[in-house]
C-alpha cells in the first residue's frame, strides 16, 4: 500500500513516540513533528518524506542546529522493488555518517501500520568486516598499479586493472620465449610478476596455454 500525502505518516509516528512517554505536536516552526520527554532536555525532532531524497536530508541536516535528535521518516513501500529508497543498508548508513536517526513505516490495507527504528541518532559509524575488506583490496589494487592507465569516469570501456598488467608484462615474457616456452619460474624471473604461475593457472582472458607440467 503505498501512501498519497507525507502527512499521512504523521499519525502512526505521533503514536510510536507517545508510546514513549513523549508529547508529540505537529508542524513547530516547520519542523514535521516535535516531540517532548520529561526526562530529556532536548526535543525530538522528525522530518517527513514519502520517499528518501535529497532535500529530506538537508532538512535533517538543518535541524540538528537545533537538536541531537533528529530523525527522518519515510514510507517502507514494498511494491517499488528497485527504487531508491529500497536501499535501505545504504540509507541507513549514509544517516549514520551525518548524525540522524532513520525511521520507516510500512502501510498494510488490514492492520496497523508499522514503525521501525532503522537507526538511531549520533549513532557513531562502525566499519563492518566487509567494508574492511573491500578497503584493504581498493589500497592493493592501487599499490599494484604501475601507472594511470584510465580515464576517470569511464565506462562500458575495458580498464587496465593491476590483474591485466601483470597478465600482459606475463604474456610479454613468454612473446620473447624460445620455441619450447619457458617455466614458470623462469617467467616469474623475466616479468618480474611473483605470482606469474598463478596467472598462467587461471588462464582468466585465454591467452596462454600449457605445453607440459612445469
Amino acid at each position: 500500500m503505498s501512501v498519497q500525502h507525507e502527512t499521512e505518516l504523521y499519525e502512526p509516528l505521533k503514536a510510536f513516540f507517545e508510546r514513549q512517554g513523549y508529547e508529540v505536536k505537529g508542524e513547530v516552526r516547520h519542523c514535521d513533528l516535535v516531540g517532548l520527554h520529561p526526562d530529556e532536555e532536548e526535543p525530538l525532532i522528525v522530518e517527513m518524506k514519502k520517499t528518501f531524497n535529497l532535500s529530506l536530508l538537508l532538512q535533517g541536516v538543518e535541524r540538528l542546529k537545533l537538536s541531537p535528535h533528529v530523525y527522518l521518516a519515510v514510507e517502507r513501500n514494498r511494491s517499488k522493488r528497485g527504487a531508491v529508497n529500497q536501499r535501505w543498508d545504504d540509507i541507513t548508513g549514509l544517516c549514520r555518517r551525518l548524525g540522524v536517526g532513520l525511521i520507516t513505516v510500512t502501510f498494510y490495507k488490514t492492520k496497523k501500520p508499522l514503525v521501525e527504528v532503522l537507526c538511531e541518532p549520533g549513532t557513531p559509524y562502525v566499519p563492518t568486516r566487509r567494508m574492511k575488506v573491500r578497503k584493504s583490496r581498493l589500497l592493493y589494487e592501487f599499490r599494484e598499479r604501475s601507472g594511470d592507465y584510465n580515464v576517470g569516469g569511464t565506462t562500458r570501456a575495458k580498464l587496465m586493472t593491476a590483474y591485466r598488467e601483470k597478465a600482459l608484462r606475463v604474456a610479454g615474457a613468454l612473446a620473447g620465449a624460445p620455441e619450447g616456452g619457458l617455466s614458470p619460474a623462469h617467467l616469474r624471473e623475466k616479468s618480474g610478476v611473483p605470482n606469474a604461475a598463478a596467472i598462467l593457472q587461471s588462464n582468466y582472458y585465454g591467452w596462454f596455454q600449457r605445453i607440459s607440467r612445469g
